[in-house]
């Protein structure tokens, strides 16, 4: 009776803990099998390491002019392809300091910027602002950032203190001191000045 009382007693406490160590062994069983895996190491021969394409996120490119005039062209997404030179950017805006001491601020939908050439071009709702107060649109322009020159073959329609412009195309050159609107041009001033 005495050994049945200490079978009994034992049995009382080693069967608990033995739950217990079953319930966690079975909870453990997967971070101990994937434990197993993750020591494992495997070599492969890599021939050739070398990206697709590079994609940043808000990218900025900062530079000067030929005059030390500070330009800065952002995004929300820059791709670059493999060895390719040319960048393509959503969503592409550039800053430009004018001879002056004026700004002109560019924005478009897309673009490409060729970085050795600094060349910029744009297409899809162009607008370009000057801090003025004058403003034009057109669906494509070309900008060589470095000159400080731009063009655009397709319809414009400009809006300023001057009044209101449409044309055929444009030629901006001395970084907006000169802006020149080519083909069939309409214009209505606004009196006053």
């Amino acid at each position: 009776m005495l050994r049945r009382r200490i079978l009994v007693s034992v049995a009382k406490r080693v069967l608990p803990l033995a739950a217990v160590a079953l319930l966690a062994a079975i909870a453990l069983w997967p971070e101990i099998d994937s434990a197993a895996d993750r020591g494992r190491v495997a070599f492969r021969r890599v021939l050739q390491a070398a990206p697709d394409a590079l994609r940043i996120v808000d990218p900025r490119y900062q530079g000067v002019d030929e005059q030390n005039r500070p330009y800065t062209v952002t995004a929300s997404v820059a791709t670059q392809g493999g060895n390719e030179e040319v960048v393509v950017l959503d969503a592409p805006r550039a800053d430009l300091l004018m001879g002056d001491g004026s700004w002109v601020y560019l924005e478009s939908r897309e673009g490409r910027f060729n970085r050795p050439t600094n060349h910029l071009d744009l297409s899809g709702q162009v607008t370009v602002h000057h801090d003025d107060g004058s403003q034009f649109v057109t669906d494509r322009a070309a900008i060589d950032l470095k000159a400080g020159v731009a063009s655009g073959d397709a319809p414009v329609a400009a809006q300023g203190p001057f009044g209101t412009l449409t044309a055929q195309g444009f030629r901006l050159f001395d970084r907006g001191q000169v802006v020149v609107f080519t083909g069939r041009a309409r214009t209505v001033l606004e009196g006053g000045q």
